[in-house]
């Protein structure tokens, strides 16, 4: 199967000479070859985008709401192949792959209400005969960089409002999953969106981002990945003046409290530290958890792991599939090897998987560190697996100040059944997202997703705040008064 991009409505070949595979981090099975892009397929998207906008913009927003309300359909007639194809390509167990392809409708017809709303706001003017309002306005073209781990809930957190607001885009997707692209764009097609409004262009971030970051026509950058790529897009996107959304890192915790429930915690704990093999950015790395439940939380933690499945993720009894290639592979076993340098005690786990089943793919064991000091390197940087740390806090102050003390902030969780604790919690977790008595993971479409510090730059994905990204506040006022009337002076 070779993919071709996917321009003003057309398939059409890239014209770089070199070409990548896409293999199944399950077995190593070749899945597509894909011919990589130029700078120059980036400009003919760029083009037949600008030109497309240009009339979808003049389309009223409930008509191109429309759209995606076909768009939703088809992806939930299409929901299980859909889902099988994200496994292939990615890894994450199938079960989960059907929630992101979820994700992905949910978002079609939470996207196409806003067809219908695009709100804006009316004030009352300080002069007489004068009104006053301010409304959304389209931004023109926009590029997407999308990552592996969420190859098409990411996509559509990022370009159903951008339809729906008036814009057309350009969608870079990560190389290692350009199959669910591919698929998008047959439903694009499907549901007849005019030609150009969307584009999908296949390539890398050196070359194809970077075009798409510099080219003078796109005017909003909308990027998912990790914070070191991501300052590198803020600073060039930076220097051409453009809009930039960046959505990068994490080094999540689970506050566990001396008051909570201990089981639900493990539940929660499993869930977000194994769950797409601890490949999310919103993924649980650390539990800070209270002295005086800390040895049976281990107890706990280490028997419940124990019926965990690691397999190729079209398995339905599989829990936990493959880490995505051999690189993702080294970097966490570096890091399990840097906190046993550290002093930390490994509880279980801590191997790679290559040998019987899993000899051809790409697995490592879930794996838990206790004794884990928060300063570590293993307790403050990203390691994008299935290893989590164990670090234990005498009191709810101390494990916000752990929490708090890592450069990134996306998600948080606290287990407690103390009312005051979890209010005070909610407030002073410096994270975009807080869970009460849930993992770090479960995020729902209607609301802001994104984080604090290094983890984003104030811009969100989902709810009505991703709009914020793909419009621009127009202001306008309208005089009926039948003579110049000047703000702020004639206004005795």
């Amino acid at each position: 199967m070779q993919l071709t991009n996917f321009i003003g409505g057309s398939w059409q070949q890239a014209g770089g000479a070199n070409y990548t595979a896409v293999y199944n981090p399950a077995n190593g099975q070749e899945l597509a070859q894909v011919r990589l892009s130029t700078k120059e397929d980036v400009g003919l998207a760029v083009q037949a985008a600008k030109e497309a906008q240009k009339r979808w913009a003049l389309v009223p927003a409930p008509k191109r709401a429309d759209y995606l309300y076909e768009i939703g359909r088809l992806m939930k007639e299409k929901k299980e192949h859909l889902s099988q194809v994200l496994t292939k390509e990615m890894g994450k167990v199938i079960e989960e792959a059907r929630g992101e392809v979820q994700e992905g409708i949910d978002m079609a017809l939470y996207m196409a209400g806003e067809g219908r709303r695009l709100v804006g706001e009316t004030v009352p003017s300080e002069l007489q005969d004068k009104f006053a309002m301010s409304v959304r306005a389209p931004i023109g073209v926009v590029g997407l960089i999308t990552p592996w781990n969420f190859p098409v809930a990411i996509a559509t957190w990022k370009s159903f409002p951008a339809i729906v607001a008036g814009n057309a885009f350009v969608w870079k997707p990560a190389t290692e999953t350009p199959m669910m692209a591919y698929e998008m764009a047959l439903i694009f097609e499907e549901a007849e969106l005019p030609a150009g409004v969307a584009n999908i262009v296949f390539g890398t971030g050196s070359e194809v981002g970077t075009a798409m970051i510099e080219h003078p026509d796109v005017r909003v950058i909308s990027f998912t990945g990790s914070t070191e790529t991501g300052r590198h897009v803020a600073e060039t996107g930076g220097r051409y003046l453009k809009k930039v959304s960046l959505e990068m890192g994490g080094k999540n915790a689970v506050i566990v409290m001396d008051d909570a429930d201990l089981d639900l915690a493990v539940e929660g704990i499993l869930w977000s530290a194994f769950g797409t093999a601890g490949q999310r950015c919103t993924a649980c790395s650390r539990v800070i958890v209270h002295k005086a439940v800390k040895s049976v939380l281990e107890q706990k933690l280490i028997a419940a792991m124990k019926d965990l499945s690691i397999g190729d993720g079209l398995d339905e009894s599989v829990t936990i599939g493959p880490v995505i290639n051999q690189k993702a592979l080294d970097k966490i076993d570096s890091y399990v090897q840097i906190g046993k340098e550290e002093g930390a005690k490994l509880l279980i786990g801590g191997n790679i998987l290559n040998e019987g089943k899993f000899s051809t793919g790409h697995y490592y064991e879930p794996t838990v560190f206790t004794d884990v000091k928060w300063d570590s390197r293993l307790a403050q940087e990203e390691i994008f697996g299935p290893v989590v740390s164990l670090i234990e806090v005498s009191s709810l102050d101390e494990a916000i100040e752990v929490n708090n003390s890592v450069q990134f902030g996306l998600s948080s969780s606290i287990f407690s059944r103390d009312v005051n604790q979890v209010f005070k919690a909610q407030r002073d977790l410096d994270t975009g997202i807080v869970y009460v008595n849930a993992g770090t993971t479960g995020a729902e479409i209607h609301l802001p997703f994104g984080g604090t510090k290094g983890t984003g730059n104030g811009h969100r994905d989902s709810g009505v705040a991703a709009l914020d990204v793909f419009t621009e506040w127009k202001s306008i006022y309208i005089d009926f008064s039948g003579k110049l009337q000047r703000a702020q002076i004639d206004t005795d």
